[in-house]
């Protein structure tokens, strides 16, 4: 049976301008291609996790206006259920994009309905308790980041946050927490520390969540738990043409691996299943960055089987 991922979260319409470099502040820079794209980093996990093989569910909330049909029409195309998508008054969420040449972006939120999705109702909790994994961000209101994540301890449902945008969270949040998913800036946002070293980064945020998975871009990735398990992967070596949809690939491929490789629930995690489940993550999240735009470039369960495959064969 498919890993069951429910997703809480946002779903923005992205606004993506391409220019050869990043403007400085103040400054205006000639752009290239203008292109609109369904995002948002909860919209963008529930599609990846829906093209990696899962049995995926969507809450949360789009406006009444053109975006909100487009963004709702993406997420049935990529197969995920939205009978927990919202209809809200006015704007949908907007993020407004800039790419350069070198595959490195600059991203501003504009949460419109977004911001109306402050609680889950009786069929959202059902869903959640229905769930193998819970997936959850932070570009929702944690008023529904935080009952959710109650709701799916309550059911046994492993919670996953990605707590991106970087803040820093409440302890009453990060002790519903089974993993915390996050890049070297929102790790030190979190643990309340500078950046630095990854190993010192995860030793400082299993002080406050019992599991960590790092991410570290073309570095791969790392995993800590408090039962003293330590793990670190390479990511392919790729062309990266777009980094905007990355991460949400990534996280939304783990989701569903972490599934697949029994690491939900109170078991203690083994090295080789963390290894392959961050493997197979590293390698949806570059075959995402080998391909423009952000949901339409998450790929699917054949794209990341096939770079996984041509990476990791034979290592041990």
């Amino acid at each position: 049976m498919s890993a069951r991922v429910v997703v809480v979260g946002s779903a923005n319409l992205d606004l993506v301008v391409a220019t050869p470099r990043l403007p400085s502040p103040g400054e205006t820079v000639l752009g290239g291609d203008f292109r609109t794209v369904p995002g948002g980093k909860g919209a963008n996990q529930a599609v990846a996790a829906a093209r990696a093989g899962a049995g995926c569910a969507f809450v949360g909330a789009v406006g009444a206006d053109g975006f909100g049909r487009q963004l709702r029409d993406s997420l049935v195309a990529a197969g995920v259920d939205v009978r927990g998508l919202r209809a809200a008054g006015g704007p949908s969420g907007v993020a407004l994009i800039t790419v350069d040449a070198a595959a490195e972006n600059c991203i501003v939120v504009a949460p419109g309905a977004n911001a109306t999705l402050t609680a889950l109702d009786d069929a959202d909790r059902a869903a959640v308790a229905a769930a193998d994994v819970l997936l959850l961000q932070l570009e929702i209101p944690l008023s529904a980041v935080a009952e959710a994540a109650a709701a799916a301890r309550d059911a046994g449902t492993t919670v996953v946050l990605n707590a991106a945008p970087a803040a820093s969270l409440p302890a009453d949040l990060l002790a519903l927490l089974d993993v915390l998913v996050v890049n070297e800036h929102e790790a030190a946002v979190v643990a309340g520390c500078a950046a630095g070293d990854p190993d010192a980064l995860i030793g400082a945020l299993l002080g406050i969540v019992p599991r960590v998975v790092l991410t570290l871009g073309a570095s791969g990735a790392a995993y800590g738990d408090r039962d003293g398990l330590r793990v670190r992967v390479a990511a392919p070596v790729i062309e990266a043409v777009d980094t905007t949809a990355a991460g949400d690939a990534f996280t939304g491929a783990m989701a569903v691996a972490w599934a697949e490789q029994g690491l939900t629930g109170p078991v203690a995690a083994t090295g080789d299943a963390v290894t392959a489940a961050l493997r197979w993550a590293c390698a949806a999240g570059a075959a995402c960055a080998q391909h423009p735009g952000a949901s339409v470039a998450l790929p699917d369960r054949a794209r990341i089987d096939s770079l996984f495959a041509a990476t990791y064969r034979g290592t041990a």
